[in-house]
């Protein structure tokens, strides 16, 4: 991710206080200074694996859309 090595290089390189990168980045200073003490090369996310609320219709809904998409340009519907 572009925003951590923007984040080292200028707390390391340049030398700009932890204060002053949360001013620009809009981040606390505690996840500024967990990004420092890191060796990650890019944040990743914890996403939790969660089931679809279209699932039990999915079979229904690909069917639809194939019918759709053998009819005419006029009758198909867009919606």
């Amino acid at each position: 991710m572009e925003l951590l090595s923007v984040i080292r290089r200028w707390h390391h390189r340049d030398r700009i206080p932890i204060r002053e990168i949360e001013r620009r980045t809009g981040l606390s200073r505690n996840t500024i200074r967990k990004y420092l003490r890191s060796d990650a090369v890019e944040v990743r996310f914890k996403v939790p694996q969660r089931p679809s609320r279209l699932d039990p219709f999915a079979d229904k809904l690909s069917e639809w859309l194939r019918v759709e998409a053998g009819k005419g340009r006029k009758g198909r519907r867009t919606v």
